[in-house]
């Protein structure tokens, strides 16, 4: 692992790989580079790509902010009366650090991937840097319009009733969650062990509160969306609970010739009898960029 100045902050990153096409990977709301797990990492690599992963700001071991954010109630009630919430930065501050990643790296263009938050902050990479990007995969994510890809409401009255996370009981508390909105294939025990190694590294609840805050504060995304142009993957779990299937419907609808992959055994979450189709489907769209 390593650092590098970017976009005015310290972004934490790593590599996988020799050689191959760049394939930047955006982890989504509150996770660090390493809940991407190994596995499906080795597969992308195995598959033709060099791989870079990175914690997002606020999290893990990149630069951590010090504005305080709504609290989580007073949040969810602001956006579901559309009002207006106050953020120290958004999605298109967060994609303009993955842009200046790139050119840290000195890499000039990368297919880029992101799942959940991430696949919000690959989209607006997408729209605001497309030289940068040269093909885009947003994996269970939604265009930010406020109506597409919802949490369920038991999943929100269920986290609403969640204590909030020690450094203690953080680990039990992710597989808690996850139980929520994860596909039947969710294995509790490996879950645990990569939280546990994420809570070791780095606990920064307050982070994840504001990245939720720049989520709601973010613009709808789906104007930009309708003019790109690289070739796009929008993937998708049928029974996701915590962002519903109508965001990846929505977001592929957005995009003009998108290709949408939905899989009745996904959840949000990255089922590993699944890899194979979801990485043989990235390789696909990286691809046809060359075409």
């Amino acid at each position: 692992m390593a650092q590098v100045q970017a976009n005015g902050i310290t972004l934490e990153y790593e590599q996988h790989g020799e050689s191959g096409e760049h394939l930047l990977l955006v982890m989504g709301l509150g996770g660090q580079l390493t809940d991407w797990p190994d596995g499906f990492i080795e597969d992308l690599v195995a598959a033709g790509f060099q791989v870079t992963v990175f914690d997002n700001r606020d999290i893990g071991l990149s630069t951590e902010f010090d504005w305080e954010p709504p609290s989580p109630l007073k949040a969810i009630l602001k956006s579901l009366l559309r009002r207006p919430i106050k953020a120290g930065y958004t999605i298109v501050d967060m994609a303009a650090d993955a842009a200046a990643l790139l050119d840290a790296l000195g890499i000039e263009s990368a297919h880029v991937a992101g799942m959940s938050m991430g696949g919000m902050i690959a989209q607006q990479l997408t729209i605001d840097f497309p030289t940068k990007v040269e093909s885009l995969t947003s994996i269970m994510s939604n265009p930010g319009d406020g109506k597409s890809g919802r949490i369920t409401g038991k999943v929100m009255a269920r986290m609403a009733r969640m204590p909030e996370p020690t450094r203690d009981t953080a680990a039990d508390r992710s597989v808690e969650s996850f139980k929520l909105w994860s596909s039947q294939h969710f294995d509790p025990e490996t879950h645990r062990e990569r939280s546990q190694a994420s809570v070791d590294r780095s606990f920064r609840p307050v982070g994840t509160a504001r990245q939720t805050t720049a989520i709601m504060a973010s613009p709808d995304r789906t104007p930009g969306l309708r003019d790109v142009t690289v070739p796009t993957l929008v993937i998708h779990g049928l029974v996701d609970r915590l962002v519903k299937p109508s965001g990846g419907i929505a977001t592929a609808e957005a995009v003009m010739d998108s290709t949408l992959m939905m899989f009745p055994d996904m959840g949000h979450d990255l089922p590993e009898p699944r890899w194979d189709d979801i990485v043989g489907a990235i390789r696909r769209n990286a691809d046809a960029a060359s075409r």
